[in-house]
């Protein structure tokens, strides 16, 4: 039995990671005397989100002073809260929220949930399985002024395509000629290329470009805090004097659905990010993680191409961060499930994660073996 479904970093044995820096800032929080299990303020705990709000936008950022950052139930609850705020007060009112085809299987039910007309804008080429940035952009400029587009900052899920810089600020250029809205969705800072400058190019991009914009930022991945619900929502406003009226009605939105974030997770990542050593450790730590997973994609392609199976696999390497669109199509999922015992989703989706040498060999030949067996 091999899983390929479950969205969570995994070792070479298949287990779950818990991180050193993790460890030891628990450690820390448990000889600490004055460690409690109080409620935190609406906003959420400033250890948290003063040191996101500076992994997301950088130290010396342009949104200093316009940017208010709160903590939420991770990045669902970032996207969830984001959605219900948009709701009530994006201009125009009748704007619709458009997500990329195919996007993480949650986005469309947050935003329908919250009230908002989802559509779709084009991204992945099926046939080729890379960008298909000339129907993005076209999709974007033939949407009507003042839409809003959900944006994968890095690590796009499911497909694992993204943009190049350059194919970037094409985008960033088409969405200020329409006047669209960024939202981002950041789920996989520093876990895409094992560098968080890097991952945060985008994001960085569009403040410097002037826009404004939210960001959902998560710690579930590149923290392994998946069941912490550690995360941060951001709101980058055009002048510091809204942050205000921004700042209010996101924490009265987060007050009627959650009273208050929870703790034990943000005092473990505040702790981390606050921490230059415990910091230092961390990146080393996602990029350490990073690498495994880049290693078992040349492994799985390598694997295929030795096999002959049929049809290219070059975009299993060219794609990145924790999943692969592999093209499987559901007949031959449904396959793989049955006959070899091995779960992804109906799409395709693996998670690379999941891969490791004692099974990747089996992985590629199941997959060889289905591909020249089953029909599309």
């Amino acid at each position: 039995k091999v899983d390929l479904g479950v969205g969570a970093y995994r070792d070479n044995d298949g287990n779950p990671w818990v991180l050193p820096v993790v460890r030891e800032a628990e450690r820390r929080l448990h000889s600490d005397p004055n460690f409690n299990h109080e409620y935190l303020g609406v906003g959420g705990l400033p250890a948290l989100t003063s040191g996101a709000q500076k992994l997301i936008f950088g130290k010396d950022s342009p949104a200093q002073g316009r940017v208010y950052s709160m903590q939420t139930i991770s990045g669902t609850g970032a996207n969830m809260v984001a959605a219900v705020f948009l709701k009530q007060f994006k201009e125009p009112s009748d704007a619709c929220v458009y997500i990329s085809k195919p996007t993480w299987g949650n986005h469309r039910s947050i935003f329908e949930t919250a009230g908002h007309k989802v559509l779709e804008y084009r991204y992945c080429n099926y046939e080729t399985l890379k960008l298909d940035i000339d129907g993005m952009l076209d999709d974007m400029r033939a949407a009507p002024m003042g839409q809003i587009f959900v944006l994968h900052a890095c690590a796009h899920n499911p497909t694992g395509i993204d943009p190049t810089e350059e194919q970037w600020r094409e985008i960033a250029k088409v969405m200020k000629e329409r006047g669209h809205f960024p939202f981002f969705d950041c789920a996989y800072q520093g876990f895409a290329t094992g560098d968080v400058d890097s991952d945060a190019y985008a994001i960085r991009l569009f403040v410097a470009e002037g826009f404004e914009l939210l960001v959902a930022q998560s710690f579930a991945k590149n923290m392994g805090l998946y069941g912490e619900r550690t995360g941060c929502l951001h709101a980058v406003c055009q002048s510091p004097s809204l942050l205000p009226q921004v700042s209010s009605q996101l924490n009265r939105l987060s007050r009627a659905t959650i009273s208050t974030a929870s703790a034990y997770g943000a005092k473990i990542a505040g702790t981390v990010l606050e921490d230059p050593e415990l910091y230092g450790e961390w990146l080393m730590s996602m990029h350490d993680m990073s690498k495994r997973i880049l290693a078992m994609r040349w492994l799985l392609k390598n694997k295929l191409v030795k096999l002959g199976t049929p049809g290219n696999w070059d975009h299993v390497t060219e794609q990145i961060g924790m999943f692969s669109f592999t093209g499987l199509t559901k007949k031959q999922v449904e396959a793989l499930r049955t006959e070899y015992h091995m779960y992804m989703t109906d799409d395709g989706r693996i998670s690379v994660a999941g891969l490791n040498t004692h099974n990747v060999d089996y992985v590629a030949e199941s997959i060889d073996a289905v591909i020249r067996t089953v029909n599309v």
